[in-house]
């Protein structure tokens, strides 16, 4: 059995290389998935600009960690939005993914800039901010579905790369505002739209991968993939027994992730951790509780090579809901420093997961349905946060850190969802 997927995965890749042959090369340094990690990562650092603001913007809007909390969801229901749109019209398998990134990087950067430069109050603000987030659907998954044509024999790995590359997105606008501390907070924004330009550029060159129809066929234990029809519609993706199970321990994972990368900022703001490192700031100890999910992604990636993306996405899943659950009993009773490493073991925790679940979901798809089948599950994802980020921003502000408690149910109850499909049997 071996031998025949062996044979087939050559054969396809084969005739890949010759339909292909004529096409530009991808860049030799560094390569077509560190082409498409760098541009992801400049990309999304659209996404949290605002946040690495809140500070200023409490500020000079008047604004509460509740009102904070709406211009993410602003972006989060943008971004539920443009997936579902690129997912319903058929448009992220349609057209070319790169093509949808480049123009999805411009537009968003534009917007961005609108926010920093135009944006007076709440309402404009999380105006813009609604349409940042409408653009990201075509980065995002767009990314991912890059990725895949590029390397589809170690989608877990690469896709892992990707995503350590959308966490130090994340984390980047808190490192330009620790960077630039005396610079109007309207410049550390314009910088994450400069560099959505370049990873629009860096997509360009690249162009689409050769693997964009060729795929190998998954292996026996992913059967259920087999009796999927290739041109199916990203809604039925959904009757394939490893697709569901991936897609919700994917959800139980979003009901934590971007609420706690919410509240980070706040997190440290009302413990020690400033105090106890003030060269770094609230700014420089919220960067580094992000992103250094990055280099709990990267490792996680390596491991998936060996253990599978089941066990690494399953076991950082645990993990990550261990940190909440300690987060939540322990925080009065810590000193910082243990405090600090804690919450260090929850950023690199919380993200790791996201690229195994999406290889998962990728893998159980026919290849005529990749893009639909992750945009439609980032639809869903984000719109759990919507609900998680709204409630734990609103209840911070009425019982501060204790507000993790609203964390914890995500991962447990992720866990015994993908526990609970894949014994279901066939379907």
């Amino acid at each position: 059995m071996m031998n025949n997927h062996r044979t087939r995965l050559t054969m396809n890749t084969a005739l890949a290389r010759k339909r292909h042959g004529n096409r530009r090369q991808a860049p030799r340094l560094p390569g077509a998935v560190g082409t498409i990690a760098i541009a992801q990562l400049f990309g999304t650092s659209l996404w949290f600009s605002a946040n690495s603001t809140a500070g200023d913007l409490m500020r000079i809007w008047h604004a509460t960690a509740a009102d904070i909390g709406w211009l993410t969801n602003a972006v989060q229901i943008g971004f539920i939005l443009g997936t579902l749109t690129i997912s319903s019209t058929g448009a992220a398998d349609r057209y070319a993914a790169s093509r949808i990134f480049v123009l999805s990087s411009v537009t968003g950067a534009g917007f961005n800039l609108a926010f920093a430069w135009l944006a007076g109050g709440l309402i404009s603000g999380a105006a813009l901010r609604f349409c940042v987030g409408v653009t990201l659907a075509g980065i995002y998954p767009m990314g991912m579905k890059l990725i895949v044509s590029w390397a589809p024999e170690k989608t877990g790995q690469a896709l892992a790369q990707l995503v350590a590359m959308l966490t130090l997105g994340t984390a980047l606008p808190h490192a330009m505002r620790f960077a630039g501390a005396g610079f109007p907070w309207q410049l550390v924004i314009t910088a994450s739209s400069a560099l959505a330009l370049v990873g629009a550029v860096l997509v360009g060159s690249l162009g689409d991968g050769p693997y964009t129809r060729a795929r190998a066929q998954p292996d026996r234990a992913d059967d259920d993939a087999h009796r999927a029809p290739i041109a199916a519609s990203a809604w039925s993706m959904f009757r394939i027994r490893a697709f569901r199970a991936a897609t919700f321990g994917y959800f139980g994972h979003m009901w934590e992730l971007y609420a706690f990368w919410t509240t980070v900022p706040l997190l440290v703001s009302r413990t020690a951790l400033a105090a106890t490192f003030p060269r770094l700031g609230v700014s420089g100890v919220a960067f580094c509780i992000i992103g250094i999910g990055a280099l709990g992604t990267w490792i996680g990636g390596s491991l998936s090579r060996r253990a599978g993306s089941a066990k690494v996405a399953l076991g950082a899943l645990a993990m990550s809901g261990a940190c909440a659950l300690t987060f939540s009993l322990a925080w009065r009773h810590l000193p910082p420093v243990a405090l600090g490493a804690l919450l260090l073991a929850w950023g690199a925790t919380v993200i790791a997961d996201s690229p195994q679940f999406s290889a998962l979901a990728a893998k159980a798809c026919p290849p005529g349905a990749v893009g639909g089948a992750l945009a439609i599950s980032n639809s869903i994802g984000f719109a759990i946060t919507v609900v998680s980020i709204a409630a734990t921003t609103a209840l911070f502000g009425q019982i501060g850190l204790d507000a993790t408690w609203l964390l914890v149910p995500g991962p447990l109850l992720g866990l015994i969802a993908y526990a609970a499909t894949m014994r279901g049997g066939r379907g």
